[in-house]
């Protein structure tokens, strides 16, 4: 194949950790900045292999290259504007809600092997916590131990700006997170994420955004048929794992 340059490659998107650019017929390459970790790209390779064949809407992946010393996976193209962009552009939440719950049942309804465990990861997150008492935390892996295990698929990273709205419709992506465990530790993720974390730098109307966020949140759960009260123990556990996961979160 010939040697390709950054240069000239066509951005199709762009996030945090990776730029993503049309790569060859039908694929686009997701090429992670100078720098990022090798072993987190290889993972997400491993993840998005291991639900490669599962039903629901994604991106196949192809194959993991390195293009100028940066990491990147292959994946197929999928072009379309994230349903966040969406939700900001129109006000409409309920179809925000709608499309978000409609792609989640469909993830939800997988069974998945050869991925880490939802509980592992969170006993990992928890223990490097520092900012919490060791007494809750503590008590939040008492409480891990004694909710259920399970297989179920989860994403682990589900909000609208990991949804691409395109021409075949919503489709799921950023499989950095994935992992296997009760649909409801997902759901519950979902919603500290959507509604928990901190308000972004910038925001016109600090007050209106967090309205705006729990309202999308409640509409999400409505169409979901979850209420709080379901996942009340996730949420309180992923709320000490944040810290671990996420401590510039608390800062």
């Amino acid at each position: 194949m010939e040697e390709k340059n950054v240069q000239e490659l066509r951005i199709i998107g762009e996030g945090n950790t990776a730029i993503v650019y049309a790569w060859e017929t039908g694929k686009a390459l997701k090429l992670f900045r100078a720098g990022y970790h090798e072993d987190a790209v290889v993972r997400e390779y491993d993840n998005a292999l291991a639900i490669r064949e599962l039903d629901f809407p994604k991106p196949i992946v192809y194959e993991r290259v390195v293009l100028e010393e940066r990491h990147g996976i292959v994946y197929e193209r999928t072009e379309g504007e994230s349903l966040l962009d969406w939700v900001m552009r129109t006000g409409d939440l309920a179809g925000c809600a709608q499309r978000m719950a409609t792609v989640h049942r469909a993830l939800l309804e997988q069974r998945v092997s050869g991925v880490s465990d939802s509980k592992d990861f969170l006993r990992w997150a928890i223990g490097r916590a520092e900012s919490v008492d060791e007494a809750d935390r503590e008590a939040a892996l008492a409480r891990l131990d004694r909710l259920p295990d399970d297989d179920t698929l989860c994403h682990g990273d589900l909000h609208p700006a990991n949804i691409l709205l395109t021409e075949q419709g919503p489709v799921i992506i950023d499989f950095m997170n994935i992992c296997h465990g009760d649909r409801r530790y997902d759901i519950a993720r979902t919603v500290y994420l959507m509604q928990y974390t901190p308000v972004p730098e910038g925001a016109d109307n600090w007050e209106s955004f967090l309205r705006m966020r729990e309202e999308l949140t409640d509409l999400y759960l409505e169409r979901m048929g979850v209420t709080r009260d379901e996942i009340s123990e996730y949420l309180a556990i992923i709320r000490i794992a944040r810290a671990g996961e996420n401590p510039e979160e608390f800062q």
